[in-house]
C-alpha cells in the first residue's frame, strides 16, 4: 500500500480528520487542488465560525486550539432572535449556569490556518497541492485513487471532504438530496456606536434576514441574507447605503454602523448524502452534509463527524482490525447520519418558516417564538446543546 488513508479535500474538516490521525502510526495523504498558499495562509473570507464548547474541546484535543490567536476569539454570551417588526423575541443566555459563554466566535481563516499548521508538522501526513482526484475505485482489499498528474495511489481507506458539491461522492455512486434555497448570504465586518455586549442578533426582517455576530471590541460580523435576485443590488450598494440598511435592520439598537471589511457573498445550498459510506470509502464534512448557516451547525457537525470516524478507526486499530472494513465504516455512519438528518431537515424547516412572509406564516412565527421563549425546557435543551461540557471520549488522547 502507498498509504493507509487518502483524504480528498483540504478544507477545515478534511484537515481536522488529518489531525485526528496524528497520534496513530497510519500513513496519511491529503490531496487538495488549491495552491499551498491558499490553505497555509488563507485569506479572510467574511465567515465567522460559532464553535460550541464541544467543538472547542475537540480542537484542543487535536492540538489546534492553542495555535489560534486567542485575541481573535470572541465569547458569545447571549443570543436574541427577532421576528420582523413585531415584539416577538427568543433569547438564550448563560445567566443560570456557571459557564462563561454559549459558544465562541472565531474567524474561519484562523481555524483553517491552525489546522494546516498542525497537520503539516506531522511526520505521518503528506499534503500535496494543485492536484485533483480524477477517479476512485475500490475492491475488497484496497482502494485506488487516480490523480490528475497521472499517478495512481493505493490505500486502505479513502475519505472525501471535497465540498457539498463533491464530484467524488457522485463517482462513488452515493446520491444526495440537494436543497437550493434561492438565497444569497452577504457578509462583512462593521463597527457600531453602541457596544454589542457579546450578544448575537438574528433578525428575520420581512424580505431579508440580518444577523450580527459580535467580535471583540465594537466590531461585529454582519450577515445579510436576501433572495438571489436581490444579491447584485445589495452587493452594489454604496457603503453609506449599506451602513444605513444595517443600522435600520437592527432597529438602531447599535447606533450608527460603518462597513470596515470587504463584502463577501455565498449562494445558499443545502446538501445531505443518502449514505456516508461505500466500499472502503467515507464522507465527512460538507461532502456528507452541507447545512444552511442559520443554526450555525455546519463546522460543528463536520467536526463531530470526522471525530466519530476517527473513533471507529482507532477502535479497529486497538483490535488489530482493518481500518477500511465495512463494519468500521458502518459504526461511523450509524452514529453520525441520524443526527445529521435531524439537524438538516429541522434546520430546513426553520428556514422555511422564518423566511416565509405570508400572513399565516408570520402568525405561526410569532407563536413559535413566544412559546419557545416562555417554555423553559425548550430553551434549556438548546442551551445545553451549545454548551455541552462533558469530556469527549471520541479520541484516545
Amino acid at each position: 500500500m502507498d498509504y493507509d488513508i487518502v483524504i480528498i479535500g483540504g478544507g477545515p474538516v478534511g484537515l481536522s480528520f488529518a489531525c485526528s490521525m496524528i497520534k496513530s502510526e497510519l500513513k496519511v495523504l491529503l490531496v487538495e487542488k488549491a495552491p499551498l498558499s491558499t490553505i497555509a495562509n488563507p485569506k479572510a473570507d467574511g465567515r465567522e465560525i460559532a464553535l460550541t464548547h464541544q467543538s472547542r474541546k475537540a480542537l484542543n484535543e487535536l492540538g489546534v486550539w492553542s495555535l489560534i490567536d486567542q485575541d481573535e476569539v470572541s465569547p458569545l454570551k447571549e443570543a436574541k432572535v427577532f421576528d420582523g417588526d413585531s415584539p416577538s423575541l427568543l433569547s438564550f443566555n448563560t445567566n443560570k449556569s456557571n459557564i462563561d459563554a454559549l459558544g465562541y466566535l472565531v474567524p474561519n481563516q484562523l481555524i483553517r490556518k491552525a489546522l494546516f499548521e498542525r497537520a503539516s508538522q506531522a511526520d505521518n501526513i503528506d499534503i500535496i497541492n494543485e492536484i485533483s482526484v480524477e477517479d476512485v475505485s475500490t475492491s475488497s482489499s484496497s482502494a485506488k485513487i487516480k490523480l490528475s498528474d497521472g499517478r495512481t495511489i493505493e490505500a486502505k481507506l479513502v475519505v472525501a471532504a471535497d465540498s457539498r458539491f463533491s464530484e467524488i461522492r457522485r463517482k462513488m455512486g452515493i446520491p444526495s438530496l440537494m436543497r437550493d434555497f434561492s438565497k444569497v448570504m452577504i457578509t462583512t465586518r462593521m463597527t457600531h456606536e453602541k457596544p454589542h455586549n457579546h450578544i448575537a442578533l438574528e433578525c428575520f426582517n420581512y424580505g431579508h434576514t440580518l444577523a450580527l455576530l459580535p467580535m471583540n471590541g465594537d466590531v461585529s460580523s454582519v450577515v445579510l441574507t436576501v433572495p438571489a435576485n436581490k444579491a447584485d443590488e445589495m452587493l452594489s450598494l454604496t457603503e453609506d447605503d449599506f451602513n444605513a440598511l444595517a443600522a435600520q435592520g437592527f432597529n438602531n439598537k447599535l447606533g450608527a454602523m460603518k462597513q470596515v471589511g470587504e463584502r463577501h457573498s455565498y449562494p445558499l445550498v443545502g446538501v445531505h448524502a443518502q449514505r456516508f459510506k461505500a466500499n472502503r470509502f467515507a464522507l465527512i464534512g460538507d461532502a456528507a452534509v452541507g447545512m444552511h448557516p442559520v443554526t450555525a451547525h455546519g463546522f460543528n457537525l463536520g467536526l463531530r463527524g470526522q471525530n466519530i470516524l476517527a473513533e471507529s478507526i482507532y477502535e479497529a486499530l486497538d483490535k488489530g482490525g482493518d481500518i477500511g472494513a465495512s463494519i468500521v465504516l458502518a459504526r461511523f455512519e450509524k452514529k453520525q447520519i441520524n443526527l445529521t438528518r435531524l439537524m438538516f431537515f429541522g434546520t430546513n424547516g426553520i428556514v422555511a418558516l422564518f423566511t416565509n412572509d405570508d400572513a399565516i406564516a408570520k402568525q405561526v412565527r410569532k407563536f413559535v417564538l413566544k412559546f419557545a421563549d416562555k417554555f423553559p425546557p425548550v430553551k434549556a435543551l438548546i442551551t445545553q446543546h451549545l454548551t455541552e461540557s462533558k469530556k469527549s471520549n471520541l479520541l484516545p488522547f
